[in-house]
């Protein structure tokens, strides 16, 4: 393919290494040197043409499998990703067909597969016709999730309820703030009002439009941070932390830890990816806030002493987070789950035995898949442990009862907050030891 700039090549390339090679979408926007040669505007563009993509992919599939006579041979799986994008266009984005279809085919001028440009060009010529209409023939919610979610949110939440979760998804989430806890009543009224920020009845705000972050007023100031209503739950849940030590385990990148530091705890973050944990330095350095940051396996490491407060938001699959990450959905497979809940049952009885007695432990997970969830903690109970839940209360979660199951666990779901534009799916529990 030639490497001149130009957003179309960059959105193939990209989608590509997506659903092919499965690369993280972010990650794969941090590689490319294509997009990161092209305007701002035209950036924009790509990234909305592959959220808007992987959201609808499998209606766009469907689409595809409507308007051919046959399946494309192996050899041209790129041939699929060009249609792909294309349909997205015509479908989803309004864009002139001329425009939609002229960029797709020309996306395989000069390459192996140049002669399936008639095939691509009848195809979104036909789509731009009646691709709309034919949307209206699908079932949307079930086709945009892979069968395996499908069937695993189902038996977990009922049908009713996994549709409203992946109807969900099909929407863009918004951005969500966490303000520094010093500010007073009339300063952060007045920040809200700079933002056009809405605050939300979990103690978030939130922005339904905005442009880059970091021209976002307060960002230089370091008054707040982005981090998800859901996940900003569970740092709370330790009631007061001022002048206690508290081990942050999985921290990166950051957005708990700063909590627990802006309210006076004593914060020993651990991760064990210098990335991750470079960008956690970054953000504790913009915000003003000391914690200690510590590159370690939270499976080997221990503190010189257990901790009277440990959270413990373990590496999960993250099916949660789909609104804002959607090739999750199209990346993860059932055996991910299998082997994360492993390392989630070793994670948690590490962060049991660095619970001091009297302590408590939070588990946290923003996953939707059970085996991650509320089976974690039911089977370190189980165990003979020396822990004991300790419910939620409905005014932690500012008075939204409907966010916690009848033990007492949170439990948001992305359904949750449907009129204010949805939350991350989030798991936590509160755990007490005994002395």
């Amino acid at each position: 393919m030639n490497s001149f700039p130009n957003p179309r090549r960059s959105a193939l390339e990209l989608l590509d290494a997506v659903l092919t090679q499965k690369i993280p979408l972010e990650e794969a926007f941090a590689r490319d040197r294509g997009t990161a040669a092209l305007e701002p505007r035209d950036r924009a563009f790509v990234r909305n043409l592959l959220g808007t993509t992987l959201r609808h992919l499998g209606e766009i599939d469907a689409l595809i499998d409507h308007a051919l006579e046959k399946p494309l041979p192996d050899r041209a799986a790129l041939v699929r990703q060009v249609l792909r994008t294309g349909i997205v266009q015509l479908c989803f984005l309004d864009t002139p067909p001329h425009a939609a279809v002229d960029g797709s085919v020309g996306l395989l001028q000069d390459t192996p597969l140049a002669s399936y440009k008639g095939l691509v060009n009848a195809v979104l010529r036909r789509l731009a016709r009646e691709g709309k209409a034919k949307l209206g023939d699908f079932d949307a919610p079930c086709l945009n999730t892979p069968a395996w979610l499908w069937e695993s949110w189902k038996r977990t939440y009922g049908e009713a309820l996994c549709r409203k979760i992946a109807l969900a998804h099909l929407r863009e989430a918004p951005l969500d703030l966490t303000f520094r806890e010093g500010l007073g009543h009339k300063e952060t009224d007045a920040l809200a009002e700079k933002l056009g920020a809405t605050p939300l009845p979990t103690g978030s705000f939130r922005l339904s439009a905005h442009g880059r972050v970091e021209a976002l007023p307060g960002y230089d100031e370091g008054v707040w941070w982005v981090q998800d209503a859901a996940a900003a739950i569970p740092a709370r849940l330790f009631g007061a932390v001022q002048g206690k030590n508290v081990l942050d385990l999985c921290a990166a990148p950051g957005g708990k830890a700063a909590q627990l530091a802006d309210r006076g705890a004593h914060v020993f973050a651990v991760d064990r990816s210098p990335a991750r944990l470079a960008r956690l330095r970054a953000n504790a350095s913009r915000l003003h806030l000391d914690l200690e940051a510590i590159e370690a396996d939270a499976l080997r490491w221990r503190p010189k002493r257990p901790a009277p407060f440990v959270l413990l938001d373990a590496p999960c699959s993250a099916t949660g987070t789909l609104r804002r990450h959607p090739d999750i959905a199209w990346q993860k497979t059932p055996d991910d789950i299998k082997k994360l809940s492993a390392l989630q049952t070793k994670l948690l009885k590490a962060a049991a035995a660095m619970t001091a007695p009297g302590g408590l432990l939070v588990y946290a997970v923003c996953s939707l898949e059970p085996q991650e969830r509320v089976a974690q903690v039911e089977t370190l109970l189980a165990s003979g442990s020396s822990f004991t839940r300790e419910p939620i209360a409905p005014e932690e979660v500012g008075g939204m009862g409907e966010l916690l199951t009848p033990k007492g666990d949170l439990r948001t779901l992305p359904s949750h907050f449907e009129a204010l534009g949805g939350i991350d799916g989030f798991y936590a529990a509160r755990l007490r030891k005994s002395r």
